[in-house]
This record gives C-alpha cells, structure tokens and sequence, in this order.
C-alpha cells in the first residue's frame, strides 16, 4: 500500500522512523501496519485526499517549526516527555482544550480572539490545524464557564465555525502535570466523539457518560435495563427526564427549554414513576434513572 501511495505522490518521502526534523510543507502519515511513515506535500492533497488518507493511516501533526521557544517548550513538555519548562514549580495552572469544527480556520485570527476572552499572558498551542489548548496561571483564571460559553458564541458568529472547550482542574505544576493533561484531553476526545451536542465540557459532565460507556457488557444489560426499555418504547420520555434531571429536577427551567407546560410535564414525571415505581427527588433514585439515560443514549 505505502508502495502505490508514493507512486501516486511522486515527491512524497518515506521514513523507516518517526522524523526528527519535520517540514511545514509536509503531512505525514504513519502506517501501523507497515511500521513506517510518509511525507506528503500539503499543496499535492486536497481535503478529500486527506480525509481518505486519514482513513488509512493515522495523521501526524507536528508543532510548526517556528514555535517561539516558550511555547515549543511547553509543547516538549506535555506532549513529547520533555523537562520541565522555566516556571515556577507547585504554581497551579488550567489547561482548557478547544476543538474547532467547520472550515479550515485561520489560527492567527482565532489566537488572537482567545487572547482577547483570555489574556495576552496565556499560552496558547495548537496542535493542528483545528485543535490546540490554552494555558492558565491561577492568577490568570478569571473566566467562568459562562464566559466561555460566550466566548464559543462569539468565535461561532465572528468566524463561520463551531468550537468547543474542555474546561480543565487547577493543577499544581510538577513533573505529574502532563499526565494530568493527557487524561483530561482522552475525556476531551471521549466528549467530542460521544457527546457532541454541548459546547462546553467540564469533569463532572463527561466523566458519567465516560464510566457508563466503559462499563462490562454484562453489566450494562443488569443496570437499569427495564428503564432502558421504557425510553426505547417513548423517545419523548426519555428527552423529558434527562433534561429534568440535568436542570436539578428545576420543573420552571425544564418545561422552558422543552418548550412544553409545566402541568405537560408533570404528567410526563408522574407517568414515568407509575411505570418505574422510581422517584426522581431522591437522590439515588436519581442516580439510577441518569444512568439509564446515558446507557439508552450510547445504545442510540
């Protein structure tokens, strides 16, 4: 295969190894199979040759060899082992992780829109062409995830693109730091995957759905299967619930974003009790229902 791929792309490059010193002018894919990597020129592939090649092998994107030198050296750091950048050790610091999904984007233009939500003090790494994080020193972190609900708002109508953000925890920096992140970003890909709806995740949004997706099989048709069933007969009781238990059983804030009655939706709520015979206000009852809806939803 990697034979006719570099017949195809003439002025492609193979490499027995990962390359130690990759070009601005080339994408690179590697080859599990194979164990080997290519170089292709980005100005011979256009987005649907990428998109297969993607399908084939796994895409490579190397930081930009014109990094400025505090940046390159965070980006050693978290993603390639490297020591430990000059700060100030046991500080705390927040990683937020955005995703843009759209268009290609002009790096320059939402860097500088994240610098204005943000600060000019943060440091920000791309590591492609849509992906990239922002690092926080705790004197720094003054955005709320309100705020960066706005500022998602803002970078959709400003730039045609939809982005999203993982809010990360306030860490201390240590040597332990990147393995943090590395776990922060995997729930971040998790929710970017499986939970696409929402623009903004935090821990406590995505861990749920996290521990229920990776439950044993066996396990997953004992838990809740009979509400499980219920919720595969009515698709409109299990929208009901689900935003009723994420607005803290709010009855007010649920029927206003259902677009429903209050009184509609209590009769939604009590006809679900009669069938379960679970309540809702309490709170493993709860739990129990809410495990449900993620387990019906990743059935979906």
């Amino acid at each position: 295969m990697i034979k006719k791929l570099l017949s195809i792309y003439q002025n492609s490059v193979l490499f027995p190894i990962k390359p130690e010193n990759p070009s601005d002018r080339l994408l690179y894919f590697f080859s599990e199979l194979e164990n080997v990597w290519v170089g292709i020129p980005k100005k011979e592939l256009n987005e649907r040759e990428v998109n297969l090649l993607k399908a084939l092998y796994t895409l490579v994107e190397f930081p930009s060899s014109n990094l400025h030198p505090s940046v390159k050296a965070w980006h050693d750091f978290l993603f390639s082992n490297g020591p430990l950048p000059n700060h100030i050790s046991g500080s705390s610091l927040r990683i937020i992780q955005f995703s843009i999904n759209g268009a290609e984007a002009n790096q320059s233009e939402i860097e500088s829109a994240l610098k204005g939500f943000f600060t000019e003090d943060v440091i920000i790494i791309w590591e492609g062409r849509t992906q990239g994080i922002v690092i926080e020193e705790k004197n720094t972190m003054s955005l709320s995830e309100d705020d960066i609900l706005s500022l998602t708002e803002t970078i959709e109508s400003d730039f045609y693109v939809k982005i999203s953000f993982y809010i990360g925890k306030p860490s201390g920096f240590t040597e332990q730091f990147p393995s943090k992140f590395l776990q922060e970003r995997e729930y971040f890909i998790f929710a970017l995957s499986r939970m696409g709806q929402s623009n903004i995740f935090t821990f406590e949004r995505v861990f749920p759905a996290y521990l229920a997706f990776h439950l044993p099989l066996e396990l997953k048709r004992k838990a809740s299967q009979e509400i499980v069933d219920l919720f595969q007969e009515d698709h409109e009781m299990f929208s009901t619930i689900k935003v009723f238990l994420e607005n803290n059983l709010n009855a007010s804030m649920t029927a206003k974003k259902l677009y429903i009655h209050r009184n509609t939706l209590q009769y939604r709520i009590d006809k679900f009790i009669d069938k379960t015979g679970i309540g809702l206000k309490d709170f493993y009852g709860a739990f129990t229902v809410f495990l449900a809806c993620l387990l019906y939803e990743q059935q979906k």
